[in-house]
């Protein structure tokens, strides 16, 4: 576990630049927190590190956003599970079809059944803290030697 304060924006862009640089498809960005932590904002920068450049709507009410290249490096499925009442809907909605080949970055994954038992798992559990907010890096066994 490693803790990684994020005073302002800039700080959260260097992350997400820094996590950008070593993601690969299969990969799940799994963004824990309280309502209006920092989530979107989180995916957003990510998805500008990885090459977007358009705009990225919260995908609260569609669910599942995804990006493709060009557009951006590889593959992503950004998704938003605050919606499930049950991790069934995860299925119902086909997450597997997409997140093949892809990146997922799940916001709420404890609504989708959560993603922390899969290796190739980073978890980013954020939270307000004294001066902004924080990120508490929990990385899965495919993280362990490609942490930020």
């Amino acid at each position: 576990m490693t803790i990684i304060p994020l005073p302002d924006i800039a700080a959260t862009q260097a992350l997400a630049t820094r996590i950008a640089a070593r993601l690969r498809p299969g990969d799940v960005l799994a963004l824990e927190g309280t309502l209006g932590v920092g989530k979107t904002t989180l995916a957003r920068e990510l998805l500008r590190a990885l090459g977007h450049e358009g705009e990225v709507p919260s995908p609260s009410f569609t669910i599942i956003e995804t990006y493709d290249p060009p557009a951006v490096r590889l593959p992503v499925v950004h998704a938003d599970f605050y919606r499930l009442e049950d991790p069934a809907e995860a299925e119902e909605i086909g997450l597997d079809d997409y997140r093949h080949g892809a990146v997922l970055i799940a916001e709420w994954p404890d609504h989708a059944g959560g993603f922390g038992h899969e290796a190739d798992c980073l978890t980013l559990r954020l939270e307000i803290a004294e001066n902004g907010r924080q990120a508490i890096v929990l990385p899965g066994k495919g993280w362990l030697e490609r942490l930020p």
